[in-house]
């Protein structure tokens, strides 16, 4: 995966970006990037940082300014938490309730109207 646009700090192997921590080693194609929403989930930073050839001092550096930037809220979905560190979404999500259908074609040529068939 190519390095997120939005680029806040860049070491030898590792950089903040505004998808979270991300290699710079585009040769990994995002294996050991961590996203926003899962920066304070210790295992899985302590897993990343066991993998071998990984920098320590560097991956540290890396993510003490991503938390630093990216600060953990007390949200119950992680994809939700990780939009609203984006600035995607600035309202609450609410429930996905459709309206009643409503057809009206009043004061429309019937020209344009959208035709429809019953086949027999």
């Amino acid at each position: 995966m190519a390095l997120h646009r939005d680029i806040f700090w860049v070491g030898r192997q590792w950089a903040v970006t505004g998808a979270g921590i991300q290699a710079v080693d585009q040769r990994l194609r995002g294996v050991l990037d961590i996203e926003i929403a899962r920066l304070w989930d210790d295992d899985l930073v302590q897993g990343r940082r066991a993998k071998p050839g990984v920098n320590t001092v560097d991956f540290d550096k890396a993510l003490t300014v991503a938390r630093e930037r990216f600060p953990q809220e007390p949200t119950a979905d992680p994809i939700v938490a990780q939009l609203a560190a984006l600035g995607v979404v600035a309202a609450p999500v609410e429930s996905p309730v459709l309206p009643a259908l409503q057809l009206r074609v009043e004061g429309r040529l019937a020209r344009f109207l959208p035709q429809w068939r019953i086949r027999r």
